[in-house]
């Protein structure tokens, strides 16, 4: 089932999310932080900080729920058993701070074809309540393809295969 191209654009209804000291620090110990900065609120504000600040990646907490609004779609038919993730970017005006209450808004903005495979990109803006700019949270996903390699013919070598089928 192919992504329905005519959604392009399409915004979802937003996230609303206060971003706490403990899940900050929960989500520096969970992707390997150790840099004080991240987890000593004392340490944060003696480097010019208001508060504890997010790890760079912490956006990525608010793209996936919000962006949730968009992968569950019926009307643009991502096939989640077939999904991968393929990129990850962010892009700041200002870090994430504990105590920021932020608004997570996700757009479809790329539905491309790579041969039996699909790109879907969904951008998130991510402000301030009062609609400070924060940062922009982009994600590309690989929806695989399902067509089955035709009887008889050959995968060319280094070929994605869907699981099950033959070389």
């Amino acid at each position: 089932m192919a992504l329905n191209a005519a959604l392009l654009g399409k915004a979802y209804p937003p996230l609303y999310y206060e971003v706490g000291r403990e899940k900050l620090r929960e989500f520096a110990v969970a992707v390997g932080e150790t840099d004080p900065l991240y987890h000593d609120l004392a340490v944060a504000r003696a480097a010019g900080f208001p508060d504890l600040p997010a790890v760079p990646t912490f956006p990525v907490v608010l793209s996936m729920r919000a962006g949730r609004a968009a992968y569950d779609d019926p009307e643009l038919g991502v096939d989640y058993g077939r999904l991968v993730h393929g990129e990850q970017e962010f892009s700041y005006e200002r870090p994430v701070l504990a105590g920021d209450r932020l608004v997570a808004t996700p757009t479809v903005v790329a539905i491309r074809s790579r041969g039996r495979h699909e790109t879907l990109t969904i951008e998130t803006a991510i402000t301030t309540e009062a609609g400070e700019p924060v940062c922009t949270a982009r994600s590309m996903v690989v929806i695989r393809g399902a067509d089955p390699v035709p009887e008889g013919q050959a995968v060319p070598a280094g070929a994605a295969v869907p699981a099950g089928e033959p070389r």
